[in-house]
């Protein structure tokens, strides 16, 4: 009966800009959980040192993270979504940059390795879509053949001569992850290294 009650209060419509935060506040955590806690496990199995104890607690404190920022930034911008549509009586491009702007800076401008991450993960997301979108008005010309297997190769290009010769300039989990594929296989001490681990202590 209560259960009832609730699902027709929901239906209703009812102060539905409020449940939308709050629905998007519970998405966030959730999505934050699910995307973190997997790459938390296998990086810091993989590359990570320490005890099993401090494994544990940094998998965990790094999907916790990840998930009160990602929540937290939800709300805050569909707050200021609704604030600013009220004021203005109509929704507008210009909200969401605005609104963006802010919970960017006050919820992703902490300089540590989860927002770092996530802000070079966006980086290379909106730079692709940038382009498209220049292409889509005519800025730039429609290719005449498929750049993709160009943009890889400059892609890869950099990167690889970034490692080799410029190291530390980039994240640390893609120094780890290529010191692993590159480095790492230049060293062996005996046939173990080439069936089941890297180097003692190591997968």
């Amino acid at each position: 009966m209560a259960i009832s009650m609730v699902n027709e209060f929901l239906a209703s419509g009812r102060y539905h800009d409020i449940l939308s935060i709050l629905k998007g506040l519970r998405n966030g955590a959730v999505y934050g959980v699910k995307i973190r806690a997997p790459h938390a496990l296998v990086m810091t199995f993989l590359f990570g040192s320490g005890s099993l104890y401090d494994k544990i607690r940094a998998i965990l404190r790094a999907t916790y993270t990840h998930s009160k920022n990602l929540a937290s930034f939800v709300f805050l911008y569909k707050s200021l979504l609704v604030i600013m549509r009220r004021l203005e009586g109509k929704p507008a491009g210009a909200h969401s940059l605005l609104a963006g702007f802010v919970g960017g800076y006050l919820i992703f401008g902490e300089n540590n390795k989860v927002n770092s991450q996530i802000n070079m993960y966006l980086l290379s997301r909106i730079l692709f879509g940038a382009a498209r979108m220049a292409r889509d008005k005519g800025i730039i010309p429609e290719p005449k053949i498929d750049v993709f297997p160009i943009f890889a190769a400059i892609v890869w290009a950099i990167v690889m001569w970034q490692f080799e010769t410029h190291q530390s300039v980039l994240q640390q989990s893609l120094q780890n992850s290529m010191t692993y594929l590159y480095h790492d296989s230049n060293v062996w001490h005996s046939i173990s290294d080439f069936l089941w681990r890297n180097k003692p202590g190591q997968i």
